[in-house]
């Protein structure tokens, strides 16, 4: 197969590292996307004769055979279409899907379970004159090729990924500074709500709490300033707190700031996060010494999001999303963004940020427009940050319309789904009715959220 290029480094001290063959290609993914994707279909966009490494694109595996058609077919798209956006059309693609076997026993029969979605997804890249050079199966630490046919380089049995650390590709990231973060899931944990029952419940009965009297306010436009200044001032309290603890390794560090923060003060500020206007100036927390410490509260916050308040954890997430990558974090920015749209898939800003971020696009048109309207003690106007974000934005649309990749089997619109509390049956409610496990507080907050998307205060 053809040689790849992939560069290293700072801008200016770039070196090329030429890989050859599945083996290397294999290798190189995790120090591509910065963290080991697991359940992951990866699409990299190559470019020239030399075919030097373009676009990324990640989602998870869908778990329906099912969706694998119109999943493969929207991604083409969005990586072809991308790809002329920011650096022409890709001459070729890489395809890489990631998945171990559930009980460890042998990744052949992924391989094999998923062969039909990797042809699939080489159908749809040629129907778009896109070739797949390679098309890649990684799985229980052996790797596979769909496209060569000779079993003396490409065995049936797969063959051994290379030990960590031991190839160029690893040896040059070393030396460039690039590091890789650990699996996907792993960083997915960090931001994922708490599953220990008890903590769960003193949580989930914090927001019940704390639900009555700040909803109402949020609803109420002379209110609203009120709920904001003290949801900054006491964020800031808990940013503080944060702060003066001593660096830890991320486990150890997500475990102290969970006992940093009481229930009530998340929940205060969980639900404060829910007016736009309050998110976007905590947004301007994002460099500096107070981004790390903001980044640690948005983390800590999303965790708090428990039970029926898992589609509140979008504004956290967000703001987690955006410190990281106005960091340089870009794979942390990504995952956090991408769990944002789980949570709520119509969250504006975080679909603005998702494509800014999978684009290329450079942070600081976001921070100068958030430091101008910091400095003027106002919050951020929505069609300038949209603007910033996607100057092909049209300042007269009424918003931007971004399209999503999985698709739903019944063609409905994608909402955030409350988790049923242990126990709980589900009746099937009359319409206008509330879900039988959901709390009056909930109600309430659904309903201010409702009223953000149509006022002029709409929660993007």
């Amino acid at each position: 197969m053809n040689k790849h290029h992939e560069s290293t480094g700072r801008a200016g001290e770039q070196q090329q590292i030429t890989l050859r063959g599945p083996a290397e290609l294999a290798d190189a993914l995790p120090y591509l996307m910065g963290f080991y994707p697991n359940d992951s279909v990866v699409m990299v966009a190559l470019h020239g004769g030399r075919g030097r490494f373009g676009g990324r694109l990640r989602l998870g595996i869908p778990q329906a055979p099912g969706e694998w058609g119109p999943v493969a077919d929207q991604l083409a798209e969005c990586l072809v279409s991308g790809s002329e956006r920011r650096e022409g059309r890709p001459d070729a693609i890489v395809i890489f899907l990631c998945q171990d076997s559930p009980d460890g026993s042998g990744g052949r029969l992924a391989m094999e379970r998923l062969r039909p979605f990797a042809q699939r997804l080489r159908t749809a890249c040629g129907a778009l004159d896109v070739p797949v050079l390679e098309a890649l199966c990684i799985s229980d630490g052996r790797y596979w090729s769909y496209c060569c046919p000779d079993t003396r380089c490409c065995p049936d049995q797969g063959s051994p990924l290379a030990m960590p650390g031991t190839t160029v590709m690893a040896a040059a990231a070393a030396y460039a500074g690039v590091h890789v973060r650990g699996t996907l899931r792993d960083m997915e944990a960090r931001l994922q709500p708490w599953r220990t029952p008890a903590a769960v419940t003193a949580q989930e009965e914090a927001l019940d709490r704390a639900g009555p009297a700040l909803i109402p306010k949020l609803l109420d436009e002379r209110a609203r300033g009120e709920v904001a200044a003290e949801t900054l001032r006491l964020a800031r309290t808990l940013m503080d707190r944060i702060e003066e603890t001593q660096p830890a390794p991320p486990a150890l560090s997500d475990a102290g700031d969970d006992q940093l923060i009481g229930s009530d003060e998340a929940a205060a500020v969980i639900l404060g996060l829910q007016d736009r206007e309050t998110r976007d100036k905590a947004a301007a927390w994002m460099e500096g010494a107070e981004a790390q410490a903001a980044l640690r509260l948005w983390r800590t916050l999303a965790r708090r999001c428990v039970g029926p308040y898992g589609e509140h954890a979008a504004a956290p997430l967000t703001l987690a999303g955006w410190v990281s990558w106005s960091t340089g974090d870009e794979p942390g920015a990504r995952v956090a963004l991408a769990l944002a749209l789980r949570a709520d898939p119509d969250y504006t800003f975080a679909q603005l940020l998702h494509r800014a971020c999978n684009e290329g696009l450079d942070p600081e048109a976001l921070r100068r427009c958030l430091r101008e309207a910091a400095d003027e003690g106002t919050s951020p106007d929505a069609r300038a940050v949209e603007a910033v974000m996607d100057p092909a934005v049209d300042r007269g649309a009424t918003s931007l319309r971004v399209r999503r990749v999985r698709p739903l089997p019944d063609g409905g619109r994608r909402r955030g789904r409350a988790h049923r509390r242990p126990g709980a049956e589900r009746v099937k409610a009359s319409p206008g009715s509330p879900r039988p496990w959901t709390s009056a507080a909930g109600r309430r907050s659904r309903e201010a959220r409702r009223y953000g998307r149509r006022g002029s205060r709409a929660r993007r």
